[in-house]
């Protein structure tokens, strides 16, 4: 390896497990490596999780992979035991000074390098180069190795200079050997791995319940976003619909509006008519009588006897008039009765249009997306439920209170409130005011004179 000028580090070759050169190294999909027997016992711990996670990168696997020897990495791995410790030896380490925050080697004199492990059992750092004894010298081979870390004290008993290798659970801290024996006699204590150890299953447990909650919240938000869609899709529907109809009736008042002025000129037209066929009628009749009264005049100055006499004889009967139907003289004759009417229409549509839009009001309020929450009922983080997955999500985005009388009126909209809370009372169109808090409508009506 040195004579293709490639330099190895043993580091590369070494399980981050057990921190030893690679024994029958396996890798797992995610592509990190380890021996076979350290990932197996591994996730032996984690079985009944039905997780399993990749101790560096901490990706999960479901199913647990299926295991296979790197038999390329295996072979690299015996030539370099073979021949990388030899190198090693004449190779010189690459060093780097210990900077403020690096941890220094506690072998290095004068300026000291930069400490790369940290040895559990020799409570020293060390560099590479003074780190070599602990992978050549068999008298190393059981030292623990960790990163180097400034807070190596922190692991020594300040009153017998020992390992913190033991755990109190009665007093919840670290100890040594000999303090066992001292005050902490006779308390709870297990093996510091073995509570460590513990601590991984109980933290195993809280990450698999977090991803379940995770999982759920998720599942939520997908239903709300759908429903979210849904409902928006529905209401635009729903408003292009309602836009229709209300257009419908429009055009139809605008109809009934078209036809009640014709039928209003076509009535006048047709009254009109009639006075002026009998006012020509009665024209012409005094017309006739007058012509009768000047002939009878001339008549009567007649001063020939015989002409007079004459003329009398063959004086024709004054023409018989026809019966004149009654005729309203009335200077205030007008349309009053035809404007009652109207006036009826109005309150009687005002009435219909209010009681409609109450009702459309309140089946409005009804559309939902969030309901109100349950607080008696607990997250379930065992497992996910079986209505979480069949059931849709329901919704409201407003709670609303048993009775309307939160805030004032949107003034563009009766029926719709101003800010998040329900309005006590919306108006109608026409000017009515209406509520429907409780349930109750309280509509007043104009008072119209019926005509039978």
């Amino acid at each position: 390896m040195a004579q293709a000028g490639v330099v190895l580090d043993k580091d590369q070759f070494n399980c981050s497990i057990c921190l030893d050169v690679l024994k029958d190294p396996v890798t797992i999909p995610c592509g990190h490596s380890y021996c076979w027997d350290c990932i197996q016992n591994y996730w032996d711990q984690d079985d009944y999780l039905g997780i399993f996670v990749c101790p560096q990168c901490r990706h999960n696997f479901n199913p647990r992979p299926v295991l296979a020897r790197n038999t390329m990495l295996a072979d690299v791995v015996e030539k370099f035991k073979k021949t990388g410790l030899q190198e090693a030896t004449v190779t010189p380490v690459s060093q780097s000074f210990a900077e403020a925050d690096d941890v220094g080697c506690d072998v290095c004199t004068g300026r000291k390098n930069k400490a790369v492990k940290s040895c559990l059992v020799c409570l020293a750092s060390y560099c590479d180069l003074h780190l070599q004894p602990h992978y050549e010298s068999a008298a190393f081979k059981k030292h623990k190795l960790v990163s180097a870390s400034k807070k190596l004290q922190e692991t020594i008993c300040g009153r017998h200079d020992k390992l913190l290798e033991v755990y109190c659970r009665t007093d919840k801290q670290c100890i040594c050997y000999l303090c066992l024996t001292d005050e902490h006699k006779g308390h709870d204590t297990v093996l510091a791995e073995a509570e460590i150890q513990q601590k991984q299953r109980e933290l195993g447990d809280m990450k698999q319940s977090s991803q379940l909650r995770i999982h759920q919240r998720e599942k939520g938000v997908q239903e709300i976003k759908q429903a979210i869609f849904s409902l928006t899709r529905s209401a635009r529907a729903a408003a292009e619909e309602s836009d229709a109809v209300f257009t419908e009736l429009i055009r139809s008042i605008e109809l009934k509006r078209f036809e009640v002025r014709e039928l209003i000129k076509a009535q006048e037209k047709t009254a009109v008519s009639q006075a002026e066929q009998l006012l020509e009628r009665i024209q012409r009749e005094i017309a006739e009588l007058k012509k009768n009264e000047a002939e009878l005049d001339k008549l009567s100055h007649t001063e020939d006897h015989v002409h007079f006499l004459q003329s009398c004889q063959s004086l024709q009967a004054p023409p018989v008039l026809s019966t004149l139907p009654s005729v309203t003289s009335d200077p205030s004759l007008t349309f009053g009765p035809v404007m009652t009417a109207v006036s009826d229409f109005k309150g009687l549509l005002q009435e219909v249009c209010q009681g409609g839009f109450v009702s459309i009001y309140e089946r409005v309020r009804e559309i939902e997306i969030v309901g109100p929450q349950n607080p008696a009922a607990p997250l379930d983080t065992t497992q996910p439920r079986q209505s979480d997955s069949d059931v849709p999500m329901q919704a409201t985005l407003v709670n609303p209170p048993p009775g309307l009388d939160q805030s004032p009126v949107n003034p563009f909209n009766p029926f719709l409130s101003s800010g998040p809370a329900v309005p006590t009372f919306a108006f109608s169109p026409f000017g009515s005011k209406l509520s429907s808090g409780s349930r109750q409508r309280h509509l007043q009506r104009r008072a119209h004179p019926r005509r039978k």
